[in-house]
């Protein structure tokens, strides 16, 4: 790590901080994985998808996994702690607002956030951050998973697959879903530690739109992955980056935006907000049976959470 930071203390042009922030999150995921060391997923005898050694699939998480954004309840909660102020909640709210209505994302709202958070963080234990983030998602996920997606998500562990979250919410946010829905692992931003203590600053920066396509590529390298047999899940088009970089696109609950380009595209869409099925075009029919099987388990996790 002292050579990225020595990096992301240097000028850097854009494409550079881009590619900087994706080499430290795939730096980071594999440090933690390596820590965890988790036991190897057994594929079941009924899964639909491809059988490919080097595959994997990769899940956004606000709106895609998460109904609403990560950042928004990591902000209620640490506001609970006496990390912000009542205006600062209130403009937290009326971010969370904009994007659940709205349907997309505010880079404005996204660059406030990310401001506001290092400012808070500055000075402060890295084990304190993740110990306080563990305590605000024990329900989170619980309470505002999509049973949908949730559903795809076991469909590729059940193919004994690895799957990765892959979210521009802090790195210590995103392991702890990722962990909580079984995945192997989480992408997310990564914020610079010196002596375990945060110093206020990114490493390179959000793990947003380009940057994660960034990270998605730098882990492919180092887990010896084929992006061509890869899948990958959003709701949004700052990810049609990374949606691109996989042979198995998919859009979950997108934005006008990502459905415009996905039906262009002839890429599968999938939309647990209303109930709309799914557009069978363009895919793969291996992939379209396993995606179907996973639609199906969705359709059942739904109607049991309406009764």
């Amino acid at each position: 790590m002292a050579a990225l930071r020595r990096l992301t203390q240097a000028r850097r042009s854009p494409s550079e901080r881009t590619a900087l922030a994706g080499e430290a999150s795939a730096d980071a995921a594999e440090r933690a994985l390596r820590a965890h060391a988790p036991l190897p997923q057994e594929p079941e005898e009924e899964a639909e998808l491809p059988d490919h050694p080097q595959a994997a699939a990769f899940f956004d998480c606000d709106n895609t996994i998460l109904q609403g954004a990560a950042v928004f309840y990591l902000g209620v909660g640490l506001y609970r702690r006496k990390f912000f102020s009542r205006r600062d909640v209130a403009r937290f709210a009326w971010q969370q607002a904009w994007f659940r209505l709205a349907g997309t994302e505010d880079p404005a709202h996204i660059a406030d956030a990310q401001h506001t958070a290092l400012s808070l963080v500055a000075g402060k234990r890295t084990a304190d951050l993740e110990a306080i983030c563990e305590e605000i998602f024990e329900e989170i996920v619980t309470a505002k998973v999509w049973p949908g997606t949730r559903a795809l998500v076991q469909m590729h562990l059940d193919a004994g697959q690895r799957v990765w979250l892959v979210t521009a919410a802090p790195q210590e946010v995103a392991r702890i879903i990722a962990r909580r829905l079984g995945m192997t692992g989480a992408l997310g931003t990564v914020a610079e530690a010196e002596d375990g203590v945060y110093t206020g600053r990114l490493v390179g920066e959000m793990l947003h739109g380009p940057a994660k396509a960034a990270a998605v590529r730098a882990l492919a390298r180092r887990e010896q992955l084929d992006l061509g047999h890869c899948a990958a899940y959003s709701d949004s088009a700052n990810d049609i980056p990374m949606l691109s970089l996989v042979g198995h696109p998919f859009v979950i609950n997108p934005d006008g935006a990502l459905r415009k380009y996905a039906r262009a595209q002839g890429w599968r869409v999938q939309d647990f907000r209303t109930g709309r099925k799914a557009a069978r075009v363009g895919i793969p029919a291996a992939v379209l049976l396993g995606a179907a099987a996973g639609a199906a388990l969705a359709g059942i996790a739904l109607r049991r959470r309406r009764n």
